[in-house]
């Protein structure tokens, strides 16, 4: 019996062995990764110049932006560089780096927009206390806390699953090292501890559903009861990117987790894969520019800002 000791590496699933299509799958997952690169660098970009952005909705969207910056940058480089150079392992560390930064993204992912839902309670429900409630200093103590309480979590995740023995050989059927592919690795008597933990973040995480749930519920009651069709039209558009983003990456997780398994990898469950670990960032900078005016009006303000400071220069230069 082998366990996690003798093993150096991890051999990922590839996209295809013919190379024509490994060149491709390179050029399609890199022009998606710079596209997630400048969406969300640019929403960042404009958040921190912007000062009229400077509000607690502003400072958690940046925070998002960050955290899908990293939660494509775990699995999108490493499965091109296989591809280009036509290989499909990953080191044992390498492996658990991306374990280690994957749970934590997509944990912090939630929690934050568990947190954006609060925020947008606070300032439908009770707009007459949010300056109050969501002051500066409670909302950096919200998302530092839920930086803190996930890499907490993150650590622990990632230790139980490399604690484990592995009976299963160093196959994993996935393009990037995922905890339930590891664990089909594992020998029967060793990954219970992990379990638990498993278990443990389907409560949570149902925990943080039910209270997105509720939430809404009652922001869509004060909604309502807002006499003004302007009134009730202005309101929902401040929810309406959150409710779409929460919906995005809470029905992409929900498909890919709870479709029934398969014995072998199929090309149904690599598309599954990459929707659920790429979708979400891609769509969230094009669903905020697009359903945001204050977002689009700093966009155009900061490109013609630029255009202007080029032009100028030009000028001077001749």
């Amino acid at each position: 019996m082998s366990n996690q000791t003798n093993i150096t590496e991890f051999l990922l699933l590839g996209f295809s062995d013919i190379r024509e299509l490994q060149i491709l799958h390179f050029v399609v997952f890199l022009v998606l990764y710079l596209a997630v690169l400048t969406g969300n660098l640019l929403i960042i970009i404009v958040i921190a110049l912007d000062h009229h952005l400077h509000s607690p909705m502003y400072f958690f969207l940046m925070n998002l932006s960050i955290l899908d910056l990293g939660t494509i940058s775990v699995t999108i480089p490493k499965s091109m560089a296989n591809s280009l150079m036509n290989t499909r392992s990953i080191s044992y560390s390498g492996c658990v780096a991306q374990v280690f930064f994957l749970v934590f993204f997509s944990v912090a992912n939630f929690a934050l927009l568990t947190i954006m839902a609060y925020d947008r309670y606070v300032a439908i429900c009770k707009p007459l206390h949010y300056e109050t409630i969501m002051n500066r200093r409670a909302c950096v103590q919200m998302a530092a806390s839920a930086w803190i309480s996930v890499t907490v979590y993150s650590s622990l995740h990632t230790r139980n699953t490399f604690a484990i023995s592995f009976c299963g050989g160093n196959m994993v059927d996935q393009f990037f090292c995922e905890i339930p592919q590891l664990l089909k690795l594992a020998c029967s008597d060793t990954y219970l501890g992990e379990v638990e933990v498993l278990i443990l973040s389907a409560c949570l995480g149902s925990s943080c559903f039910v209270f997105l749930i509720v939430s809404y519920t009652q922001i869509l009651q004060t909604v309502l009861r807002i006499p003004s069709e302007q009134g009730r039209h202005k309101a929902l558009s401040t929810c309406l990117p959150h409710l779409i983003v929460v919906s995005l990456f809470v029905s992409t997780g929900i498909f890919a987790y709870l479709k029934p398994n398969s014995s072998s990898p199929s090309g149904l469950d690599l598309m599954v894969a990459v929707l659920y670990s790429v979708l979400p960032p891609v769509m969230t900078p094009i669903i905020y520019s697009m359903r945001n005016k204050e977002i689009k009006a700093s966009l155009r303000k900061l490109t013609g800002w630029r255009l202007f400071t080029k032009n100028k220069m030009s000028i001077f230069l001749l």
